[in-house]
């Protein structure tokens, strides 16, 4: 700055000692002034105050530098020995050993695998000469292939206590704040993998400057970098971060996009707006870019998060179907089960996936055929080749089902009951009581969950398989596991239905029942029971064998029928559909055979019911209409 001050100062005190008025001065003072403000003209450069300022140190290149013969030997390397050969004849400077040492690195991977400890590779004399060229003009070395050395160093596997390792280390340590954002976030990147030894120290300051500087993030492959190591990231950081790549959306490639997907589920992070976003644009990629591993890590993504996006589900639905052949078992099982997490059933992907089956039936381990079986049944899919599906999968079942842990072999045995293709010697050891201790374990909703999947396999056993040797014993299991109240708070639909029902009866609490428990695992919003003029009538007293204890005494009287209300929520349903998941639909076979006639009230007629007397009539039309099925058959 002085130096500039000074130049102008004398190029301006020339100009005025030659345009000034005719004032006399010595000769010699003339001399010496014209003399100084020319040296100083041409030393100043001649500039443009409009442009930006050189500072003294920067250097302009008018030429590329000149490759080595050592850089053209290695960038032909296709083997490690070529590379230390190459070094061997030519050796250079720490940059060269730098790059040098990253092929060497690079090629060892691809031929040899990852690097074992003590390997003897790393005590080439060759090696330890790169190195400790490296260590000994460190400071030479630039910023771009410090960063790459360090990670190298790491992949090799190198003890902390190498002094190369040690002074790369603290080297990088030094330059910290030199570094750009590129190279921070490549550093924690690396310094992310668990395989690796790395520095803790280093990480840490690493996530640090990017906590201070994430306002100079600009680009949109820097922010996926950073949002695929989220785990390690503040939470504070990874909210800039989300905001960040939501900016940046638009120019994002759609491997950017399948990463950052992955990313936020694996970390549970539902940041809707952002993934609104990417799959908007991963709409407008070609069909080109959809392969198959972007198609079935979405999926991954969209069910883990509970993600929908319909327009994304039938464009990867669209680009999959002829791919199907291509599959393997695994890509066959994960897909069904992230659509089945989405309960979004597409009928042709899911008959290619049972067609799969069938010709691929030996690829299929019975853990994949386990997760196919219940991805089927939590949407209720029953396929038109279900005979030759099943007729391959008992034979599996019977001779793997018995050696599954508890969980599983109680999740595959509802998944059966579903499909209607649970077979009673598949039920029966899983009704005794030292499985149902074991499932007892884990936290509290868990073991509830598995307490009523045990009601719903007894439920079947003595339902759907009355004239079974093996189902004598199913009523001990449903009263000695009671289905009791749920502690969740009632929805809009439900309350406003039981509200109805007490109405409908003109408050006599005697002739109705509201969240009726079943021993059968299944709770009914209202129970009526009626005479053969659809009027309800006092059942106190009556035998109720859906209930714990059976109740009353007295049986039915002749004519009169059972009615049960069932209020079906959107979340009962597949999505963009009403037909009923696998579980409800289970639930209506077993309370037809208990011998109810069912009401069914979905969420989608009732909200349209905007008055109590539209309601009260609306209850009474789809109790004659059940009645009068009920009739006909």
């Amino acid at each position: 700055m002085a130096a500039r001050f000074l130049g102008r100062y004398a190029r301006l005190l020339f100009r005025v000692t030659t345009q000034a008025p005719a004032t006399r001065q010595p000769p010699s003072a003339n001399r010496m002034i014209g003399l100084y403000g020319t040296q100083c003209c041409a030393l100043v450069p001649k500039r443009s105050f409009c442009k930006g300022g050189v500072m003294a140190k920067d250097k302009v290149l008018t030429s590329a530098p000149l490759r080595t013969e050592l850089e053209e030997v290695v960038e032909k390397a296709t083997v490690p020995e070529e590379v230390l050969k190459a070094w061997e004849q030519h050796g250079g400077d720490s940059n060269q050993a730098t790059s040098t040492l990253l092929v060497w690195t690079k090629l060892m991977q691809k031929t040899k695998g990852k690097f074992q400890p003590n390997s003897p590779s790393l005590m080439d004399a060759r090696v330890r000469d790169m190195m400790e060229t490296i260590m000994k003009q460190l400071p030479r070395v630039w910023n771009n292939n410090l960063v790459a050395i360090l990670r190298a160093l790491w992949v090799i596997g190198l003890p902390n206590t190498d002094p190369v390792l040690q002074s790369t280390q603290t080297e990088v340590m030094w330059r910290l704040r030199r570094l750009n954002l590129k190279q921070l976030a490549f550093l924690a990147e690396c310094g992310t993998v668990p395989t690796w030894q790395h520095d803790v120290t280093i990480v840490n300051a690493v996530l640090k400057q990017l906590e201070l500087r994430w306002t100079e993030i600009s680009d949109a492959k820097t922010v996926s970098m950073l949002i695929a190591i989220g785990q390690h990231m503040s939470p504070t950081l990874m909210d800039r971060l989300e905001d960040t790549a939501l900016a940046l959306a638009e120019g994002f490639t759609t491997e950017e996009i399948r990463k950052v997907c992955v990313s936020l589920a694996s970390m549970g992070r539902r940041s809707v707006p952002l993934l609104r976003a990417l799959s908007y644009h991963l709409l407008q990629r070609p069909s080109s870019e959809f392969s198959t591993k972007l198609i079935l890590d979405m999926g991954f993504s969209y069910g883990k998060l509970s993600f929908h996006q319909s327009q994304v589900l039938k464009r990867m639905v669209a680009e999959l179907m002829p791919k199907v052949s291509e599959l393997t078992s695994s890509d066959v099982t994960r897909f069904a089960k992230s659509l089945g997490l989405l309960k979004w059933l597409h009928v042709p992907l899911f008959e290619a996936f049972v067609e799969h089956y069938l010709e691929h039936s030996e690829m299929y381990s019975v853990l994949q055929l386990c997760n196919l079986l219940m991805a089927f049944a939590r949407l209720n899919f029953q396929s038109c080749k279900g005979e030759q599906f099943f007729g391959k999968v008992h034979p599996v079942l019977e001779s793997s089902l018995s050696g599954l842990e508890p969980f599983l072999r109680t999740d595959v045995a509802w998944s059966l009951c579903v499909l209607q293709q649970a077979r009673p010697h598949y039920l029966t050891p899983l009704l005794q009581q030292d499985h149902a201790a074991n499932l007892s374990e884990g936290s509290p909703p868990r073991a509830e969950n598995y307490r009523l999947k045990l009601l719903h396999l007894a439920a079947t056993l003595h339902l759907e398989h009355p004239e079974s040797p093996e189902t004598a014993d199913t009523s001990s299991i449903m009263n000695t596991v009671p289905h009791t109240a749920s502690s969740s708070t009632l929805s809009s639909l439900q309350s406003s239905l039981r509200e109805a029902l007490h109405n409908l009866v003109d408050g006599r609490a005697e002739l109705y029942r509201a969240g009726v428990n079943t021993v059968y695992g299944w709770t009914i919003e209202g129970e009526l029971l009626i005479d053969c003029d659809n009027k309800p009538f006092d059942f106190s007293k009556m035998r109720a064998p859906h209930l714990l204890g059976g109740w009353g005494q007295q049986t039915l009287p002749a004519g009169s029928r059972k009615i049960a209300f069932l209020a079906w929520e959107f979340s009962n349903f597949n999505i963009k559909s009403k037909d009923l998941l696998g579980r409800f639909s289970m639930m209506k076979r077993h309370l037809q055979l208990a011998g109810f006639i069912l009401v069914d009230v979905p969420y989608y007629e009732w909200l349209e019911l905007k008055t109590q007397r539209q309601k009260l009539a609306y209850l009474k039309d789809k109790i004659g209409k059940a009645v009068a099925e009920d009739m006909a058959k």
